[in-house]
């Protein structure tokens, strides 16, 4: 991204994610908008076989579209028990337009059917169920240059048997941080960037543009 172009597209309507990216890019001053503000850009295929392939897929449509550097994240949980599912189908888990607790609901269904071996009890009698992992790739993709740069990060914790907490979306209130003793959904948005797969991506990220 050359110091000419001041604005980034977040190839995203996901609300909780354009939130995130907003927060993170407004100590750069850089404008940022989202597929929100766009509602005439067609749904982008996310039909890649990793993380990395759907965000540069994500990344390089938007872009070429709208004509701006575009980012993408690809993220999702991977859980030990489940062989490293729902994975690059956490958004849809359960499904095309699964809500957040549609999903939740699954994977808790998956474990349990499973009979997933609990692996230890908090005090309020919560299951920790399984390990598991979130994952991000970033790609940014500039137009100017037909480049990407990218950035991953991940953060480990356990599948929690019950939702905690109501920030955050997604998996958040099912994953339990035993260095923290509170789920991602109870984390303020600080503490979350500071500690998040996402957050430790946009770190990588935001320095590597820093660079430049």
């Amino acid at each position: 991204m050359t110091g000419r172009k001041r604005e980034i597209v977040i190839a995203t309507r996901n609300p909780g994610k354009a939130r995130e990216f907003a927060h993170a890019f407004a100590a750069l001053e850089v404008a940022v908008k989202s597929l929100l503000d766009y509602p005439s850009i067609p749904d982008i295929p996310e039909d890649g076989s990793t993380f990395a392939d759907n965000a540069r897929i994500k990344a390089k449509t938007a872009s070429e579209l709208l004509g701006v550097p575009a980012l993408a994240d690809d993220s999702g949980l991977c859980v030990d028990a489940l062989d490293g599912a729902p994975g690059v189908y956490s958004a849809r888990y359960a499904g095309e337009g699964a809500s957040d607790a549609d999903n939740n609901a699954k994977l808790l269904a998956e474990l349990t059917g499973r009979g997933a071996e609990t692996l230890g009890t908090l005090p309020d009698g919560t299951r920790l169920l399984s390990r598991g992992r979130f994952v991000c790739v970033l790609a940014l993709y500039d137009p100017e240059r037909g480049a990407f740069i990218e950035a991953e990060g991940e953060v480990a914790g356990f599948i929690a048997d019950r939702p905690r907490g109501s920030g955050g979306f997604g998996y958040d209130p099912l994953f339990w941080l035993p260095e923290l003793g509170r789920s991602m959904a109870e984390l303020t948005q600080e503490e979350k960037r500071a500690i998040s797969h996402r957050g430790k991506a946009l770190e990588a990220l935001l320095n590597r543009l820093r660079e430049r």
